[in-house]
């Protein structure tokens, strides 16, 4: 595990590491939570290839497949996860857990619960925004 790569789910963490984190994102964005199979390597045209490109995809088969290609279960990326702790917040503060209780629960920063928070007031505001 490298610095640049210490926030990802280690399955995404290992891709990172045999084919660079970029691939990695990709990979997650694509075909974060759902099941893959890496074939021993990816011939034109298949979706790893056209996902991460030829290169990366060439790393990450050798990497996992070993001779007979290996299934997978590949993590939601970081944006996902984000998006989903803010859904839970939003729930979270409607049955009145406090921010800080929310925070803890999800494992994100206070900052961040204050902006959902602050977001779903602008929304619940009657007069609307004014800028």
């Amino acid at each position: 595990m490298s610095e640049e790569t210490f926030f990802l789910p280690p399955t995404l963490q290992e891709i990172a590491d045999a084919a660079g984190l970029v691939a990695a994102l990709k990979l997650a964005e694509a075909r974060g939570g759902t099941g893959v199979y890496f074939p021993p390597r990816a011939r034109d045209g298949h979706w790893l290839v056209e996902c991460v490109g030829r290169e990366a995809a060439d790393k990450i088969c050798a990497h996992f497949s070993d001779d007979i290609g290996v299934r997978l279960l590949i993590p939601l990326g970081p944006h996902r996860f984000y998006q989903r702790a803010c859904r839970t917040a939003v729930k979270l503060l409607e049955e009145g857990v406090n921010q800080v209780e929310v925070a803890r629960r999800l494992g994100v920063h206070l900052r961040t619960v204050q902006r959902v928070a602050a977001r779903r007031r602008d929304l619940d505001d009657p007069q609307g925004r004014l800028f």
